[in-house]
């Protein structure tokens, strides 16, 4: 029997058989689009998933370098300290895991489960930090509770160490964690999001030397996560060593100077810059930062009254007060309007237009001469000299002094100060410099600023006969084995253009400021060495419309004293200011001499006696200036 089929029916089945090698055709093309897209679009992306099941990359953080101090010794080091990470992928059952994990790390379960919500939508291969700097109590809980802690492990971290705590801290500077904005700069290419890296100071200016270069080990895991094995070890280069200028045992003796104070003081070499102690007070402890500030610490210190995170060596602004009288006296010299041997009356007082200008001494010097005008800090001397000159004259040698501009502190951060000039006033205010402004100004005060350390600078190229350096913190980079990388050499950034002869009778006067019976500053003198140096008083503003009343405390004067040693062949320059501290002979000479005892018993074999000073009636009164 023959199957027949007409025309129509030829027609149907060749349609059916078309519609079905399309279908196939269609899904084997679906099936192999697939295929293709998983091996070789996502293929690496799998792989390298499947590799983390078995195969993990751990991370050998590299230790930041020493920093010394110029004898050697070390000043911040490092210690190691243990982290704890979870791999998520690792736990079959995050809610079982989570009272244990509590229990052994002294944290609040929602605090964890915080940390992991903050962590979604990205890779469950990489490890989750829970806790930094674990106490040994919890390491040992965790490495013994492994088995009902799947998917923690514990990471050895080299963690910067502060041994001497707040000690220079302004200078040393301290850690924190990267940002995103610092993670996207070519230098930070390596480093991820919890990593810490220089914020301030040192730590932060040379942190491209100090931070060297991480190491890796790739180990294998079984499927709870525990280490079978190390495939491949890469050690980590540590980073360079830093040797500064700074003396430990000067800066210990500064800071235990002006301890319990507001204030700065900055010791520095006038032979070539070099910064010997630089401390601010208050402080801060950078220990707070290498191991992660919490949120209390933070707020306690950016909203505590007395700025301990400023720099008040460098950042802070002050009238210079009577030190002041150095430069006016220089100017005065240099431009001929007086001779040493130029005199003024002193009755107390100078009238002068509508007021009086008072003399720190109501009683008056009598006729003083420019040596005795600087050894006793006469007012009304230095307005005659002041209104001789003019204001822009005066500025003219306190820009040449380096005031009113940068330093060159390699550290970077510091304030300007202020110079104020009749240019200056009229662009600012919009009105002309008034001939009682010029008396204020002649004296430190009026609109004058200055930091501590472009005093520093100032009075130390007084004393070395006008080169003024740059300051100098860091002496040489040298690699971990001890290689010098690089040498920080002195550097002269100007000469004053001061006659020789003129920057000596200035320093004589200066030697006589605090070895004169009459001297403002006789509280800095040092039996057997030749200190020579200058106080001063800055009035600061009592009340501002819209403040708050001040407090006592608040209305007192500003102290400084300036002052180098030995006074003809300068080793040291000290400035110390102290801010609400009163006179200047009183409160800040003392702590000058406290920390030139401490130089000269170090690099002299002598015994400092104490001062043997004439009780008399006018001693409070020349504390004053």
């Amino acid at each position: 029997m023959r199957l027949k089929l007409d025309k129509n029916g030829t027609h149907e089945v060749n349609s059916t058989l078309v519609y079905v090698n399309v279908v196939i055709i269609v899904v084997f093309s679906l099936i192999f689009s697939r295929l293709w897209y998983l091996q070789i679009i996502k293929g690496e992306h799998f792989k390298n998933l499947s590799e983390n099941n078995r195969i993990r990359i751990q991370e050998i953080p590299a230790p930041r370098g020493i920093l010394y101090d110029r004898q050697g010794a070390p000043l911040v080091d490092s210690f190691p300290s243990f982290d704890v990470s979870l791999f998520r992928q690792d736990v079959p059952d995050m809610g079982a895991l989570m009272p244990a994990l509590s229990r052994a790390l002294s944290m609040e379960p929602e605090k964890i489960q915080a940390k992991i919500n903050a962590t979604k939508g990205s890779s469950p291969f990489q490890p989750l930090k829970l806790k930094t700097d674990v106490t040994r109590q919890e390491l040992a809980i965790v490495e013994t509770r492994r088995l009902d802690l799947p998917g923690i492990t514990v990471d050895v971290v080299i963690r910067r160490n502060y041994p001497y705590r707040s000690l220079a801290s302004h200078l040393i500077g301290s850690l924190g964690e990267i940002s995103q904005e610092e993670l996207q700069k070519e230098e930070f290419i390596n480093h991820k999001i919890g990593y810490l890296i220089g914020k301030y100071g040192i730590e932060q200016a040379f942190e491209l030397d100090l931070m060297g270069e991480n190491g890796g080990r790739q180990i294998e895991v079984n499927a709870l996560g525990r280490k079978m094995r190390v495939l491949e070890n890469l050690e980590p280069n540590p980073g360079n060593n830093l040797f500064l200028t700074l003396d430990l045992e000067l800066q210990k003796a500064a800071e235990g100077a002006i301890a319990g104070k507001s204030g700065a003081i900055v010791a520095m070499n006038p032979q070539n810059g070099d910064i010997l102690a630089l401390a601010s007070k208050p402080d801060f402890d950078p220990n707070l930062f290498a191991r992660g500030i919490s949120p209390e610490n933070w707020k306690s210190l950016i909203e505590n009254p007395a700025s301990p995170l400023q720099n008040r060596a460098l950042q802070g602004q002050y009238p210079p007060g009577s030190v002041f009288k150095i430069i006016t006296a220089i100017a005065g010299l240099e431009e001929k309007v007086i001779t040493p041997e130029t005199s003024f009356p002193c009755s107390g007082v100078l009238p002068f237009g509508s007021r009086e200008y008072q003399c720190w001494k109501k009683e008056g010097h009598g006729r003083v001469s420019l040596r005795q005008a600087i050894v006793e800090s006469c007012d009304v001397y230095f307005y005659q000299v002041g209104l001789r000159l003019g204001v822009d004259r005066m500025a003219k040698y306190a820009l040449s002094l380096g005031l009113g501009r940068s330093t060159g502190f390699p550290l970077g951060n510091e304030k300007t100060g202020l110079v104020p000039t009749s240019s200056w006033k009229m662009r600012r205010f919009g009105i002309p410099w008034q001939a009682g402004e010029t008396l204020s100004t002649a004296i430190g005060q009026g609109f004058n600023l200055i930091t501590p350390l472009q005093m520093a600078g100032f009075v130390s190229a007084v004393a070395n006969g006008g080169n003024f350096f740059q300051p100098r913190v860091v002496q040489s980079i040298r690699a971990p084995h001890g290689e010098t990388l690089k040498e920080f050499s002195p550097l002269i950034l100007r000469t004053l253009q001061v006659s020789p002869e003129n920057l000596e009778i200035i320093r004589e006067a200066l030697w006589g400021a605090v070895n004169s019976p009459s001297g403002t500053g006789h509280r800095a003198k040092i039996e057997g060495f030749n200190v020579a140096g200058k106080t001063g008083t800055a009035q600061v503003i009592q009340r501002r419309e819209g403040r708050s009343e001040p407090s006592t405390s608040e209305l007192q004067d500003h102290a400084w004293f300036a002052c180098f040693a030995p006074a003809h062949q300068p080793e040291i320059a000290v400035v110390v200011l102290i801010e609400h501290g009163g006179h200047g002979g009183a409160a800040a000479a003392p702590v000058a001499r406290k920390v030139l005892e401490n130089y000269f018993k170090r690099t002299r074999a002598i015994t400092p006696s104490p001062l043997k000073m004439a009780v008399r009636s006018s001693d409070e009164n020349i504390e004053r200036r």
